[in-house]
């Protein structure tokens, strides 16, 4: 067996095991042992979309109830008393079109916070006719860009939370192979794919990074801290640099600016942590995530080979400089490590042992300035680090295989208009 078929073994364990159950998440049932009905509250901000201007009087109504709110001059908002479950919200103002957010999921005891960006739009006016000119027009096509929501990726069957996952079986894609979630879109490179983390641009999404590409075995980001996913496979706008293949946006959601939440998940694969509360009396907010897996404890129990070691550490906090200003300083870090000892490797005939490491690393800071309803700017200042080390020794005498000890670093700044 190689160290690639070890490596792929040990990620497939570790998406079986975890699944699509959390175990320690209590879901509390709608009642409780009185007959009381469980309320929460749902609250948010509604901006638009092109200046993220506040859209103040936005009316916000919540399908087959009669629960709803009017947006404040800083559009936001908050329905209190929401019973326990899940809800289809609309988002409506004179002038724009209509957003409906659907599988908007309220528990109990925690403040459920949305985020809706709504277009503008035109009134319809009196009919005119318009004739074809004396040149033939092509048909335009429609450009192929999907956008996910947070609940989307949550619940999307056999994607274990992993936003790569649920992009590989659009139209257009496919991925390298099955032991990485490398894609390759419109027959290009998974060097071509570019990663956007609220205006940063992030190289790879994935655990075991592999250099050079965007490839890696596991998702890093938290899907509990995903407000939405944008993939575009063509026609992005130049903003986005030289990218051949494809643009992924992906923003953080805010954390909860009214009271502090925390959550505990743990499974088979390993033990995760939630926390967020608000800043400054709720000017801004703060949230926080980190994981670790245990997998090579299952695994040395059954003694079934090797298993991968990761862990991440992701964290957003936001704050109001004032009504048009809004700073916002993100983290995000993962570590690796799988050993192949030898041992393993003289029981599996292996040709080769050693050891792989690696460490990513972002942080920076995103300043939104909107500039009233038609003018917005976003500029962001970030520091990526990557290290790579590997080393890979014959099991036959033991003489040296392979050995990599390299490190990247970019210090980037990022302005959007």
């Amino acid at each position: 067996m190689t160290l690639r078929t070890h490596l792929f073994r040990a990620v497939v364990i570790s998406l079986l095991l975890a699944g699509q159950a959390r175990l320690a998440r209590c879901e509390v049932p709608a009642a409780d042992a009185e007959g009381k009905t469980r309320r929460s509250t749902i609250s948010g901000r509604v901006l638009d979309a092109e200046t993220s201007y506040p859209l103040a009087g936005a009316s916000i109504t919540m399908a087959g109830t009669s629960f709803g709110a009017v947006a404040d001059s800083g559009g936001r908002f908050r329905i209190e008393g929401v019973p326990v479950g899940s809800y289809s919200v609309r988002f409506s103002f004179t002038g724009y079109e209509t957003l409906t957010r659907s599988d908007v999921i309220v528990r109990s005891g925690r403040s459920t916070v949305l985020r809706a960006v709504l277009r503008m739009t035109v009134f319809e006016i009196e009919g005119i006719t318009v004739e074809a000119g004396y040149f033939a027009q092509a048909e335009q096509e429609p450009v192929s860009t999907v956008n996910f929501s947070h609940e989307e990726i949550r619940r999307a069957p056999g994607s274990a939370g992993d936003v790569s996952r649920i992009v590989s079986v659009l139209p257009s894609i496919a991925k390298v192979n099955d032991n990485v979630n490398g894609l390759i879109v419109r027959g290009g490179n998974p060097a071509e794919n570019a990663f956007y983390l609220d205006n940063m641009q992030i190289p790879n999404i994935n655990h075991y990074p592999q250099q050079g590409n965007s490839s890696g075995p596991i998702g890093l980001l938290n899907v509990d801290f995903l407000q939405d996913v944008n993939f575009s496979a063509g026609g992005f706008s130049a903003a986005y640099g030289n990218r051949l293949s494809s643009v992924m946006e992906l923003r953080f959601r805010e954390g909860n600016r009214e009271q502090f939440d925390a959550q505990v998940d743990m499974n088979l694969a390993g033990l995760g942590f939630i926390g967020e509360g608000p800043l400054s009396g709720g000017r801004g907010s703060w949230m926080f995530s980190a994981r670790k897996s245990y997998l090579d404890l299952l695994v040395g129990a059954i003694g079934t080979g090797v298993a991968p070691q990761y862990s991440d550490y992701q964290g957003k906090a936001v704050f109001d400089l004032s009504a048009n200003n809004q700073l916002a300083i993100i983290g995000v870090a993962g570590i690796d490590h799988i050993n192949f000892d030898k041992e393993t490797a003289l029981d599996e005939s292996d040709q080769a042992y050693g050891k792989t490491d690696n460490v990513e690393n972002l942080i920076g800071a995103n300043w939104r300035w909107s500039g009233g309803r038609n003018w917005r700017m976003e500029t962001s200042l970030s520091n990526m680090y990557t290290s790579y080390e590997d080393t890979y020794r014959k099991t036959a005498g033991d003489s040296l295989l392979f050995r990599d000890n390299t490190s990247e670093r970019s210090l980037n700044l990022r302005n959007v208009t």
